[in-house]
């Protein structure tokens, strides 16, 4: 059997391929040969920038042990070339998802896998850890009939959470980047008339010292995605009273002053801690992360998120990839590993 390549973080801004064989495959495993993987600009740019707390206990997605060298990402699709004794055979030659790091091919045991819906592409199919994640945002910020709502950050999470809500009779809904290409994103989905896409200095709270107005009136449900804390405290003031604001970015090691005095103190706003490893309180008595996953499928095969996959390397020029993400964010929105390259 040829060697298997896997991809390692080994120190801030460091990344490398090691070979190996794979183990023998046992009774109730399969083994996946990779077909694409999409790499996530948030939480492993934090690894791979080295902004990551280095034990995750509280992180369920992660290793409990987070040192260099490290193999981490999550969204694999493959081909399934082989089997266990114990495993039916009709999931030969399935094309399965897994919650895998990067590697040419791995072996799991199937019930670790999920299998690709009909008509759904494979390169569709590796936005499902974001496109869950989105869900969970939306369940967790229950938009209401007629409400505003703002999302901060067009990246990946952003873009899918956005979309999501434009499937909502909302009065408005705003969305927020610093990067041209991400503000422009939306428009290739043809929801230019739904969404409104700012630049962050085009959105201004309303300023009493200066009496400067308010771009918009606040918003009644804010979601903040970009992935920097200091964007929590513009979701606060761009928030109404008694407003909700989602916070789905993970910060990491990354640290900026909140400001919970002055207005917020009176304001009722509540402050949403939403993260996809775990089901809101208030929905687990009736969902679950298959229910969940079948949401997301479903709004996969509607929005599909493929156009927005604005580079592909081949994973022997891994390091030229995370090397665009880290200095030319700009240029990018998904950005994924095609194993055919």
């Amino acid at each position: 059997m040829p060697k298997v390549q896997s991809l390692f973080f080994t120190a801030p801004q460091k990344v490398e391929l090691r070979e190996s064989d794979l183990p023998t495959l046992k009774d109730d495993e399969v083994l996946v040969e990779t077909v694409c993987s999409a790499i996530s600009a948030g939480t492993e740019m934090l690894v791979y920038r080295g902004q990551f707390p280095h034990l995750a206990d509280v992180h369920d997605d992660m290793s409990s042990d987070l040192n260099y060298p490290l193999a981490y990402g999550y969204a694999c699709m493959g081909v399934v070339k082989g089997i266990g004794k114990e495993v039916n055979s009709e999931w030969l030659n399935r094309m399965v998802f897994a919650f895998h790091p990067h590697a040419s091919a791995f072996i799991l045991h199937h019930s670790s896998l999920i299998l690709l819906p009909e008509g759904l592409s494979a390169e569709n199919a590796c936005f499902l850890p974001n496109m869950e994640t989105a869900v969970n945002l939306v369940q967790d910020g229950a938009p209401i009939l007629g409400e505003r709502v703002l999302v901060l950050g067009q990246g990946v999470v952003g873009l899918l959470t956005a979309s999501l809500l434009s499937e909502f009779p909302l009065e408005s809904l705003v969305t927020v980047d610093r990067f041209k290409l991400r503000r422009k994103a939306l428009e290739i989905a043809g929801q230019k008339s739904k969404v409104k896409s700012l630049a962050p200095e085009d959105l201004r709270p309303f300023d009493k010292t200066q009496g400067k107005p308010s771009t918009f009136d606040p918003f009644d449900l804010t979601f903040e995605l970009s992935g920097s804390p200091s964007a929590l405290n513009d979701a606060i003031a761009l928030t109404t009273f008694s407003g909700r604001v989602v916070i789905g970015s993970w910060y990491g090691q990354k640290r900026a002053e909140i400001d919970l005095g002055g207005a917020f103190h009176r304001s009722r706003i509540k402050l949403i801690s939403s993260q996809v490893s775990t089901i809101s309180p208030e929905l687990s008595g009736r969902w679950d992360k298959s229910r969940r996953f079948d949401v997301a499928w479903k709004a996969l095969e509607r929005i599909k998120p493929e156009k927005w996959i604005t580079h592909r390397f081949g994973l022997s020029d891994a390091e030229k990839a995370y090397r665009l993400l880290d200095e030319n964010p700009q240029e990018t929105i998904q950005v994924v590993f095609d194993y055919t390259l």
